[in-house]
């Protein structure tokens, strides 16, 4: 692949990248903690290949590996006592973006101890130099491996995203064939999350000719796979998921110099009160904010639909199949999230502006 991130972010990618680069690995010390959800790391191989990078480098490793999805910041202070208390140099994350995003936040609880109480990580500054951080990824979706961000979920069981300087990795480890296992409805899943920041970064208040070139390179590797996958219904073949995970990675770097619109922030509450996975948690909100652009920047969404071959009617079929997102609405509980997108970045950041009563509306059509 051909997306150069040397600054932040060094990327190596190719076939048995990990064990073909031991001497990357030492190069940051001889201690680490892998961090992993504990089934994806495993089944993919990713594991095992990094187990055997850091035997045959001799450097010693701890596993910590119950990060749960939507990972916890109580998770993720406690692996960062452990890595203090192990010694550990650096922080391996293997996995899909929970295990990715914990590890950035690990790295920072292991070396900050002022940061004492798990959610502190959102409002007291990183002193001390995070933990150099390696990352491999086993999802086609999040991008997380590319960007300085990291989204955990509160001890009050809210998401929010600590981001900077501080939450880049030194290292990327980028082996598409770590996706190969993945089953269909992840793979889906992963795949609309990757759409999602192509497509909100395209439209984004803040979107420049950098983020517009990784959006335009990604769009097409995403959308033809997932056209594929809604009409065969049948797992991508090893090239489909080559082109998968390029995308992500592309999006991620689309997404990280924009930041999200509103499908990201309102599609939190169908993960937080509906457990929702969060692509399709995202995706189904999609085509409503493609429409919103077509009437706020009419020249930039034809040159979208244009990049996928589709018109919009076709694409929000498409999205809204493989979402496949249904729920039970319950209108007071919807009432009583409605502060938490009060002022919400996300949504000026998005075409025409955004509001919480927007949100609501957009809710009670798709759900009621």
């Amino acid at each position: 692949m051909c997306l150069n991130l040397e600054k932040p972010v060094r990327l190596i990618s190719g076939e048995n990248a990990v064990i073909n680069n031991v001497s990357e690995l030492k190069k940051f010390g001889e201690k680490c903690l892998i961090v992993t959800s504990g089934t994806a790391a495993v089944k993919s191989g990713a594991l095992s290949d990094v187990k055997a990078a850091l035997e045959k480098g001799n450097i010693r490793y701890e596993i910590f590996g119950r990060i749960t999805e939507n990972p916890k910041t109580a998770d993720c202070f406690e692996a960062g006592e452990k890595a203090r208390e192990f010694g550990a140099n650096f922080i391996v994350g293997i996995g899909g973006g929970s295990p990715l995003d914990a590890a950035k936040a690990i790295a920072v609880y292991a070396s900050n101890p002022q940061i004492d109480s798990p959610d502190l990580i959102y409002s007291l500054p990183v002193e001390n130099k995070p933990l150099p951080v390696v990352l491999i990824g086993t999802t086609a979706g999040t991008g997380s491996e590319v960007t300085g961000v990291s989204v955990l979920t509160n001890c009050q069981g809210k998401k929010k995203s600590v981001k900077g300087k501080d939450y880049y990795a030194k290292l990327v480890f980028a082996d598409p064939k770590y996706t190969y296992s993945l089953p269909f409805s992840v793979t889906v899943s992963t795949a609309l999350d990757a759409l999602c920041h192509a497509t909100e970064s395209f439209f984004s208040a803040r979107a420049n000719g950098e983020s517009e070139y990784y959006s335009k390179v990604a769009l097409p590797y995403i959308w033809d796979e997932l056209t594929k996958l809604k009409n065969t219904r049948n797992l991508p073949d090893n090239d489909a998921r080559e082109r998968l995970y390029d995308g992500s990675l592309f999006a991620g770097a689309a997404i990280n110099i924009t930041g999200c619109c509103f499908p990201h922030t309102v599609g939190y509450y169908l993960t937080e009160k509906h457990g929702v996975p969060h692509g399709r948690a995202c995706a189904v909100f999609l085509p409503d904010f493609v429409r919103r652009a077509m009437n706020c920047m009419p020249e930039k969404a034809e040159k979208y639909l244009n990049w996928l071959g589709a018109d919009i009617d076709a694409f929000e079929k498409t999205v809204l199949s493989l979402a496949d997102v249904k729920i039970d609405l319950n209108e007071k509980e919807l009432e009583n999230y409605l502060p938490n997108w009060e002022k919400a970045a996300n949504f000026d950041n998005s075409p025409g502006g955004y509001s919480k009563e927007d949100a609501q509306k957009l809710i009670e059509k798709l759900f009621l």
